[in-house]
């Protein structure tokens, strides 16, 4: 198992305010790089993407907890299983947030994919952090 896991980011939000965002998928795509994914898809429980030059990605909720933890799990479209854990903590200035994943990515995909994804999701959680700001 492969574990990559994102920068963790202060962000100027109570915790319910950035997971109420983050459970609803469509507000995935306001944190991905631009102009590095396209084909955009989603519904409040699922969404999908296409990485430029790669692969598409597919995400559905599979569990979370109120108001700290949301777990998203890869779809069938995706090139390997993996869940994302997003994590959302209370601190004094607001909550501070980042994600883990955890891929069964074989050897020779983990050296193509690995700083990739740790890229797109210190991205996401920068882009996280901006959103709030």
């Amino acid at each position: 198992m492969t574990v990559i896991e994102s920068q963790k980011v202060e962000v100027n939000a109570k915790q319910d305010a950035i997971f109420d965002f983050l459970m609803d998928l469509q507000n995935l795509e306001k944190l991905l790089p631009e102009g590095k994914v396209s084909d955009f898809k989603a519904s409040s429980d699922t969404c999908s993407f296409k990485v430029m030059g790669a692969y598409k990605i597919g995400l559905k909720h599979k569990s979370n907890q109120k108001p700290n933890n949301i777990i998203l799990e890869s779809d069938a479209d995706s090139p390997f299983p993996f869940d994302l854990d997003i994590k959302i903590d209370e601190i004094a200035s607001g909550s501070a947030a980042y994600m883990v994943s955890n891929a069964d990515i074989n050897f020779f995909l983990k050296q193509m994919v690995e700083k990739p994804l740790k890229a797109l999701f210190d991205h996401i959680a920068a882009q996280l952090k901006a959103h709030f700001e």
